[in-house]
């Protein structure tokens, strides 16, 4: 009895674990920017009424918090944005920090439905490209990343826009470097002082 006991207790403390591993957290508290690393030009990045404004010149705001240690390799990300018009942004996953320019490290979801970029929301910016606009400036929307294995699946408000399987991209070019499949943390982009974001929601749910 006892041992059937210590069996039953160790297999719901390990469901549990499992459970709440896939359980959604959110990455932004909604009242300051507590686990977040702002690199260059921090005053990028300001919380105003509950969301992350971002508005100014080049900074990236990199996920530094408890949540997973902020370690992450399979999971599914869930945005909730809106871009004033001309603005242009980017969510990067597999990445860490760097003090300066663009991220070198892991792959990075456009943000962008009037700014003068042809990569439009929903790209896997320069691996696989969305042309196509499914979502309006000023209006509050979804950006679902959810990354298994080399499989990268983006959805804007549910609908699926890109797919991309690492392994399968024959046109990968020799020069990607750290762009690609591995681990690491998600970062927020501000790209240009004329480009103003605003997210208020960001969720992860671990897979492994």
């Amino acid at each position: 009895m006892r041992t059937s006991l210590i069996f039953i207790l160790t297999f719901f403390i390990a469901f549990s674990a499992t459970a709440q591993k896939k359980e959604w957290k959110e990455l932004f508290n909604g009242k300051n920017l507590k686990g977040w690393k702002i690199s260059e030009n921090p005053e990028s990045f300001n919380v105003v009424d509950g969301t992350i404004k971002v508005d100014g010149p080049r900074s990236h705001a990199f996920y530094a918090g408890k949540v997973n240690n902020a370690d992450f390799k399979n999971f599914e990300l869930l945005v909730e944005l809106k871009t004033m018009p001309k603005a242009n942004s980017g969510i990067f996953f597999h990445t860490k920090f760097q003090e300066t320019g663009w991220p070198a490290k892991g792959y990075e979801v456009q943000v962008n439905q009037t700014h003068g970029d042809w990569r439009k929301s929903g790209s896997l910016y320069s691996f696989n490209d969305v042309k196509e606009t499914y979502v309006k400036d000023g209006e509050w929307y979804t950006t679902h990343i959810i990354v298994k294995g080399d499989h990268v699946t983006v959805k804007l408000n549910g609908k699926t826009v890109m797919e991309y399987i690492e392994s399968e991209d024959k046109n990968r070019p020799a020069n990607a470097g750290e762009k690609r499949i591995d681990r690491g943390t998600f970062a927020l982009q501000a790209h240009d002082p004329e480009s103003v974001i605003y997210y208020r929601s960001i969720k992860v749910k671990v897979l492994d």
